[in-house]
C-alpha cells in the first residue's frame, strides 16, 4: 500500500498483537510509513510476532517498533505517542459473552481507551 498520504509517517495499532491489529500490520508492511508501533499489553505476544516478524519478512522488522502498554493507561499511551501521526485503534474486548457479562469493561477498553 504506497500512498503520499503515508509516505515517511509513523503509524501506532494499538492492540497490534491481537487478531485484527495483526492483519492491520501485515496490510501496512510495504507501505512507505516510516515506522509502525506495535502497542499492546501482552510481551509474549509482541516477542513472538517479533520473530514471526524477522523469519517471515526481515525486510520489515526494523520498520516495525514494539511497545507495551494498555490503552486504559492515559500515561502509557502518551508515552508510546511522540511522533506519531496516525492511530489505528485495534484494541478492543471483542467476544460478545465477555462485553455482556462486563460491559463496563468493554467500555473502558473499546471506547474510552
Amino acid at each position: 500500500m504506497n500512498c503520499d498520504l503515508f509516505k515517511d509517517k509513523t503509524l501506532m495499532i494499538t492492540g497490534g498483537t491481537g487478531s485484527f491489529g495483526s492483519t492491520v500490520l501485515k496490510h501496512f508492511l510495504d507501505s512507505d510509513l516510516k515506522e509502525i508501533r506495535i502497542f499492546s499489553r501482552d510481551e509474549k505476544k509482541q516477542d513472538d510476532m517479533r520473530h514471526q516478524l524477522q523469519a517471515e519478512h526481515p525486510e520489515y522488522a526494523s520498520k516495525v517498533k514494539f511497545y507495551i502498554g494498555n490503552v486504559r493507561d492515559m500515561r502509557s499511551v502518551q508515552d508510546a505517542m511522540p511522533g506519531v501521526d496516525f492511530i489505528f485503534h485495534a484494541a478492543a474486548l471483542k467476544q460478545v459473552p465477555s462485553c455482556e457479562f462486563f460491559p463496563m469493561e468493554a467500555v473502558r477498553t473499546n471506547v474510552e481507551g
